[in-house]
Protein backbone atom coordinates (compact mmCIF):
# COMPACT_ATOMS: atom_id res chain seq x y z
CA UNK A 1 0.00 0.00 0.00
CA UNK A 2 1.25 3.74 -1.17
CA UNK A 3 1.89 5.58 1.80
CA UNK A 4 -0.65 8.83 2.06
CA UNK A 5 0.88 11.94 0.35
CA UNK A 6 1.04 15.08 2.54
CA UNK A 7 -1.02 18.34 1.78
CA UNK A 8 2.22 19.85 0.73
CA UNK A 9 2.74 16.91 -1.82
CA UNK A 10 -0.60 17.18 -2.93
CA UNK A 11 0.27 21.16 -3.45
CA UNK A 12 3.47 20.35 -5.61
CA UNK A 13 1.77 17.95 -7.74
CA UNK A 14 0.77 19.84 -11.18
CA UNK A 15 -1.40 16.74 -12.58
CA UNK A 16 -0.90 17.56 -15.75
CA UNK A 17 -1.73 21.05 -15.99
CA UNK A 18 -2.67 23.47 -16.45
CA UNK A 19 -5.06 22.39 -19.01
CA UNK A 20 -7.23 24.54 -20.91
CA UNK A 21 -10.40 23.21 -22.65
CA UNK A 22 -13.84 24.59 -24.55
CA UNK A 23 -17.09 24.48 -22.84
CA UNK A 24 -20.01 21.82 -24.65
CA UNK A 25 -22.46 20.16 -24.36
CA UNK A 26 -24.74 19.93 -20.63
CA UNK A 27 -21.73 22.28 -18.76
CA UNK A 28 -22.69 25.03 -21.27
CA UNK A 29 -26.02 25.51 -19.36
CA UNK A 30 -24.31 25.84 -16.07
CA UNK A 31 -21.07 27.64 -17.10
CA UNK A 32 -21.72 29.37 -20.13
CA UNK A 33 -20.17 28.93 -23.27
CA UNK A 34 -15.94 29.45 -24.28
CA UNK A 35 -12.91 28.64 -23.25
CA UNK A 36 -11.43 27.84 -19.40
CA UNK A 37 -8.69 26.96 -17.76
CA UNK A 38 -7.77 24.35 -14.89
CA UNK A 39 -4.58 25.90 -13.51
CA UNK A 40 -1.82 23.95 -11.28
CA UNK A 41 -2.74 24.06 -7.61
CA UNK A 42 0.86 26.10 -7.16
CA UNK A 43 -0.96 28.90 -9.13
CA UNK A 44 -3.91 29.01 -6.80
CA UNK A 45 -1.89 29.09 -3.97
CA UNK A 46 1.01 31.57 -5.27
CA UNK A 47 -2.67 33.95 -5.61
CA UNK A 48 -3.69 33.57 -2.20
CA UNK A 49 -0.21 34.22 -0.89
CA UNK A 50 -0.67 37.96 -2.69
CA UNK A 51 -3.84 38.99 -0.33
CA UNK A 52 -1.94 40.92 1.78
CA UNK A 53 -3.20 41.69 5.78
CA UNK A 54 -6.61 43.16 6.21
CA UNK A 55 -7.79 42.69 2.64
CA UNK A 56 -9.97 39.53 1.70
CA UNK A 57 -10.35 37.67 -1.81
CA UNK A 58 -13.01 35.30 -2.94
CA UNK A 59 -12.89 32.32 -4.75
CA UNK A 60 -13.98 34.45 -8.39
CA UNK A 61 -11.64 37.32 -7.95
CA UNK A 62 -9.05 34.28 -7.57
CA UNK A 63 -10.94 32.65 -10.91
CA UNK A 64 -10.88 36.04 -12.61
CA UNK A 65 -6.71 36.05 -12.33
CA UNK A 66 -6.15 32.88 -13.44
CA UNK A 67 -8.62 33.11 -16.62
CA UNK A 68 -6.37 36.47 -17.40
CA UNK A 69 -3.46 35.02 -17.24
CA UNK A 70 -4.15 32.18 -19.50
CA UNK A 71 -6.13 34.86 -21.83
CA UNK A 72 -9.87 32.41 -21.09
CA UNK A 73 -13.33 33.14 -20.72
CA UNK A 74 -12.93 31.45 -16.93
CA UNK A 75 -10.95 29.38 -14.94
CA UNK A 76 -12.72 26.07 -13.27
CA UNK A 77 -14.44 26.93 -10.41
CA UNK A 78 -14.00 23.03 -9.11
CA UNK A 79 -10.54 22.61 -9.56
CA UNK A 80 -10.30 26.41 -7.57
CA UNK A 81 -11.84 25.51 -4.95
CA UNK A 82 -10.23 22.44 -4.56
CA UNK A 83 -6.91 24.01 -5.04
CA UNK A 84 -7.80 26.30 -2.72
CA UNK A 85 -8.53 23.91 -0.10
CA UNK A 86 -5.15 21.86 -0.56
CA UNK A 87 -3.38 25.23 -0.26
CA UNK A 88 -5.19 25.40 3.09
CA UNK A 89 -4.60 22.11 4.51
CA UNK A 90 -0.91 22.57 3.00
CA UNK A 91 0.13 25.99 4.84
CA UNK A 92 -1.99 24.29 8.18
CA UNK A 93 0.84 21.00 7.86
CA UNK A 94 3.36 23.52 7.41
CA UNK A 95 2.67 25.53 10.52
CA UNK A 96 2.83 22.58 12.45
CA UNK A 97 6.09 21.67 11.29
CA UNK A 98 7.56 25.13 12.64
CA UNK A 99 6.88 27.47 9.54
CA UNK A 100 6.43 31.15 10.22
CA UNK A 101 5.55 32.04 6.74
CA UNK A 102 1.90 30.45 5.31
CA UNK A 103 -0.44 31.11 3.02
CA UNK A 104 -2.94 33.47 4.84
CA UNK A 105 -5.76 30.93 3.71
CA UNK A 106 -8.25 32.33 5.72
CA UNK A 107 -8.53 35.45 3.87
CA UNK A 108 -9.70 33.09 0.74
CA UNK A 109 -13.71 33.19 1.46
CA UNK A 110 -16.51 31.65 -0.46
CA UNK A 111 -18.76 33.32 -2.46
CA UNK A 112 -21.17 35.87 -1.23
CA UNK A 113 -18.23 36.83 1.38
CA UNK A 114 -18.69 33.45 3.43
CA UNK A 115 -15.69 32.33 5.66
CA UNK A 116 -14.96 28.82 4.18
CA UNK A 117 -16.15 25.72 6.95
CA UNK A 118 -13.65 23.23 5.06
CA UNK A 119 -10.39 25.22 5.79
CA UNK A 120 -8.65 23.91 9.01
CA UNK A 121 -9.68 24.47 12.04
CA UNK A 122 -13.15 25.17 10.22
CA UNK A 123 -15.44 28.22 10.56
CA UNK A 124 -14.29 29.36 13.92
CA UNK A 125 -10.59 29.32 13.14
CA UNK A 126 -11.19 31.76 10.37
CA UNK A 127 -13.81 33.73 11.93
CA UNK A 128 -10.71 34.20 15.07
CA UNK A 129 -7.95 34.81 12.67
CA UNK A 130 -10.14 37.39 10.27
CA UNK A 131 -10.94 39.15 13.48
CA UNK A 132 -7.39 39.86 14.53
CA UNK A 133 -6.55 41.35 11.33
CA UNK A 134 -9.53 43.66 12.20
CA UNK A 135 -12.36 42.12 9.81
CA UNK A 136 -16.02 42.09 11.29
CA UNK A 137 -18.44 38.92 10.99
CA UNK A 138 -21.34 38.22 11.14
CA UNK A 139 -23.55 34.83 11.31
CA UNK A 140 -26.44 33.44 10.05
CA UNK A 141 -27.32 30.11 11.44
CA UNK A 142 -24.20 27.94 11.27
CA UNK A 143 -22.68 30.41 8.33
CA UNK A 144 -20.04 32.96 9.38
CA UNK A 145 -19.60 35.85 6.70
CA UNK A 146 -17.43 39.19 6.98
CA UNK A 147 -19.10 42.41 7.14
CA UNK A 148 -18.85 44.68 4.10
CA UNK A 149 -16.23 41.79 2.36
CA UNK A 150 -16.57 44.25 -1.32
CA UNK A 151 -14.79 47.09 0.21
CA UNK A 152 -11.65 44.77 1.64
CA UNK A 153 -11.66 42.93 -1.62
CA UNK A 154 -7.98 42.51 -2.70
CA UNK A 155 -8.32 43.02 -6.76
CA UNK A 156 -5.18 43.54 -7.37
CA UNK A 157 -4.20 40.35 -8.24
CA UNK A 158 -1.08 40.32 -10.79
CA UNK A 159 -1.82 38.80 -14.09
CA UNK A 160 1.16 36.95 -13.81
CA UNK A 161 -0.10 34.09 -11.40
CA UNK A 162 3.14 32.15 -12.02
CA UNK A 163 5.34 33.56 -9.82
CA UNK A 164 7.11 31.02 -7.62
CA UNK A 165 4.81 30.56 -4.31
CA UNK A 166 6.68 31.01 -1.17
CA UNK A 167 8.17 28.24 0.39
CA UNK A 168 5.72 26.18 2.37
Amino acid sequence: MKPKKSWREKLADDKDLPKIGKVNGPLTKRWGEGRFVMAPPREVNALMQRVPKGRVVTINELRAALARKYRVDFACPITTGIFSWIAAHAAAEALASGKKRITPYWRTLKLGGEVNPKYPGGVQAGVERLRAEGHAIKTKGKRSYVVNYEEKLFTKLSQDSSATPAEL
